[in-house]
């Protein structure tokens, strides 16, 4: 129980506990950010214009460029579920 609830997903792309706890928190901590710009945004229009939009592209860009090469598996990018329904 505790291997699928810490340490299978982490192994699944290739880290450890630390590397995918650093990373997520760090993801996390920038999308948190430009959550807080869209709330200003949406107040003051003028206010941070493109901040959340730059962010989720250099996020998706990360992301992207991260996934591990497995010989049995295409990377998530490519799975009908990560795919883009619109661009924004």
């Amino acid at each position: 129980m505790i291997d699928r609830l810490l340490f299978a997903h982490p192994r699944s792309v290739g880290e450890s506990y630390a590397e995918h706890f650093v990373t997520a928190s760090r993801f996390g901590a920038t999308m948190l950010a430009g959550g807080a710009a869209c709330l200003v945004h949406a107040a003051v229009p003028a206010l941070f214009t493109r901040t959340a939009s730059e962010r989720i592209k250099r996020l998706y860009g990360e992301m992207k460029a991260r996934q591990p090469a497995f010989a049995d598996r295409r990377p998530a990018f490519d799975e009908p579920e990560w795919q883009l329904e619109y661009e924004i």
